[in-house]
């Protein structure tokens, strides 16, 4: 199976309490890719996450340490946490372009994936910002340089356009909540729709692959229909085997 690494989906949130005349403030730090984590771990998928708040540090800086993965996936982790690391914005020095990196190691054989949320694709208020990016070159899918969220709360169905190793066999999906207004590219191939919208579209990017899943891999557009639905893993297990061209 492959290796993998998974950049973003968790947050840290601070609450304060008024009790009366007194206050505190708290700080949590959430994880919203436990159950995928865990889904694909049991499939026999080598999955390294890296949180959301250690990206900017962290995230590799080589083509040496990227090559290190099959399959790379950013979820709900904005472009500035790539191109923002402390030498650059505190310290005002030169740094590697690793947006651009992403784009030489796909592009050298390696795949990406993007899933869906408030902050990939255009993202809430547009401040994922990957339009006119090194990431929009390579996606499958040009990106909105604006707010490109579809809130759904009264839930649609994803529909199956085509057939394909990924979706197929799966039958009906469970509703989600949500999603991404993209457009595909014109060598791309879109295999599931959402409201008439691309949902799943799948590309080449020079010698490697990428794959853009146009919402999220939790709630709150990942109903909690979906998270309990008996394929959540298989399906998101199929979408790293196609990246890593164990399936064609």
């Amino acid at each position: 199976m492959a290796k993998v690494l998974l950049a973003g989906e968790s947050w840290i949130s601070t609450t304060t309490e008024y009790k009366g005349y007194d206050s505190f403030t708290s700080t949590k730090l959430e994880i919203g890719c436990d159950d995928l984590l865990q889904a694909l771990r049991g499939l026999g998928h080598n999955v390294t996450h890296l949180r959301a708040h250690d990206v900017p540090e962290h995230f590799p800086w080589t083509l040496a340490d990227l090559n290190q993965y099959d399959v790379i996936i950013l979820s709900d982790i904005g472009s500035n946490s790539f191109t923002l690391s402390n030498g650059v914005f505190a310290g005002g020095n030169p740094s590697v372009n690793r947006l651009e990196l992403l784009k030489q190691w796909v592009e050298a054989g390696g795949s990406l994936m993007m899933a869906g949320g408030y902050l990939s694709f255009g993202g809430f208020e547009g401040k994922a910002h990957y339009h006119n990016t090194p990431i929009e070159d390579i996606l499958p899918v040009t990106v909105a340089p604006y707010d490109d969220r579809v809130e759904a709360p009264q839930g649609v169905t994803p529909q199956t356009t085509q057939a394909n190793p990924i979706s197929d066999g799966l039958g009906e999906f469970p509703v989600i909540l949500g999603y991404q207004d993209v457009t595909p590219k014109v060598a791309s191939q879109v295999l599931m729709t959402v409201a008439d919208k691309p949902l799943l579209v799948t590309a080449t990017a020079g010698k490697g692959r990428t794959l853009a899943y146009n919402t999220d891999i939790a709630p709150h557009w990942a109903s909690q229909e979906f998270m309990a639905w008996s394929h959540y893993g298989e399906f998101f297990s199929r979408c790293i085997q196609w990246l890593a061209g164990d399936l064609a």
